[in-house]
């Protein structure tokens, strides 16, 4: 069965809120083994010696804030130490994190991840459509970050909508790069002045996949460091809850603001695609044993070119093959493997239907 976050899962947590202060500070206040995932968009520490200008001379509105400047990698590691034992303290058992970084920083985060005893699932790429271009010309245009997936710990049944990230790559199975566009045009959140709210803003699509594919509606998903609360924002729209921590009051503002004017998405449209490989397992001899399929009864191929019998024990007999309804169908095929679910099919009223149909039948009943 799924597991489903209650009310009692949530009691006492700031659950749809802005947290002020120091992101490990305030995860300290925060109960143990409370949230369900964690996105955290840390400071790169890109260590920017100069101003950096095109080749029209005017000025690229680059990251040189002061939350980015660490006096030193060793002071680098203890802030991400900090703050990343404190988020796997308050991970529920089956929780997981992802962190996202450039290369002046996503391999001493993994290295820290991995001594804090997370357990590494993918690192993925984001690939940008639209990247900046490396106007010096003195080395390659730098045009991916680098995401880190991991489970509180290797023995964590951690979420992972397989099914829905399938059906949101048109039903290819998803892979570990994404070609996503950086943040811009009307996206892209502004001051007053007409400059960007925030440097660092991400795109909504990277956080909508993150939380379709690694949550369920209704659970709860942190980031420490929220800036202008795109996370927040795509947790709000998708049915989840958030908790964002945030030290600056500016980005505060800017990121309740856009909260507030986020529509909730409700009903089915929320759920995501059914995982076939979470389901109870349903043998095909159940099928016999509850009368569904009679021993005798005669199965067709999909594509239409051999029959067999079923027998009372659950295997098929064709020709001169005996074994499962995988076996069978391999051995006629003459195929390695065989998925017979959606090989074999029995008629009904005249017309074909897989007998995967009986198995959801009996999966439907176990988990009424």
């Amino acid at each position: 069965m799924a597991r489903t976050t209650t009310l009692a899962d949530t009691a006492g947590l700031p659950l749809d809120r802005i947290l002020s202060g120091d992101c490990a500070e305030a995860m300290n206040s925060l109960p143990a083994d409370s949230v369900d995932l964690v996105f955290a968009d840390p400071p790169y520490n890109l260590q920017l010696q100069n101003e950096l200008h095109r080749p029209n001379h005017s000025r690229v509105d680059g990251v040189d804030n002061d939350w980015d400047r660490f006096s030193s990698f060793a002071a680098y590691d203890r802030f991400s130490r900090d703050w990343l034992r404190e988020a796997r303290r308050i991970l529920k058992p089956d929780g997981a994190i992802w962190v996202i970084g450039s290369y002046h920083n996503i391999f001493r985060l993994g290295a820290t991840i991995q001594d804090l005893d997370f357990w590494i699932l993918n690192d993925v790429i984001w690939r940008k459509a639209n990247p900046m271009p490396n106007f010096r010309g003195r080395r390659l245009t730098n045009a991916h970050e680098t995401l880190i997936w991991a489970a509180r710990s290797r023995t964590s049944r951690y979420t992972f909508n397989y099914a829905a990230l399938k059906a949101l790559n048109d039903d290819l199975q998803m892979r570990s790069d994404w070609h996503l566009p950086l943040c811009s045009g009307g996206e892209r959140l502004r001051g007053d002045d007409g400059k960007k709210a925030h440097p660092t803003q991400k795109p909504e699509a990277l956080l909508h996949r993150v939380i379709v594919g690694t949550t369920r509606p209704g659970e709860v998903v942190l980031d420490p460091f929220f800036g202008t609360g795109t996370t927040g924002a795509m947790a709000k729209r998708l049915g989840r809850h958030f908790i964002g921590i945030e030290r600056d009051e500016t980005y505060r503002r800017i990121a309740r603001t856009r909260i507030d004017a986020i529509r909730r998405v409700d009903g089915r449209s929320l759920t995501v695609s059914p995982d076939g490989r979470a389901a109870p397992r349903v043998p095909f001899g159940h099928i016999v044993e509850r009368g569904l399929l009679e021993p005798g009864s005669r199965l067709q191929s999909i594509n239409g070119r051999h029959t067999a019998i079923v027998c009372a024990d659950g295997s098929l007999l064709a020709n001169d093959q005996r074994g499962s309804i995988h076996k069978v169908g391999a051995a006629l095929e003459g195929t390695p493997s065989c998925n017979g679910w959606t090989y074999w099919c029995f008629r009904k009223r005249g017309k074909p239907f897989p007998i995967d149909t009986l198995r959801k039948q009996v999966r439907a009943e176990m988990q009424a």
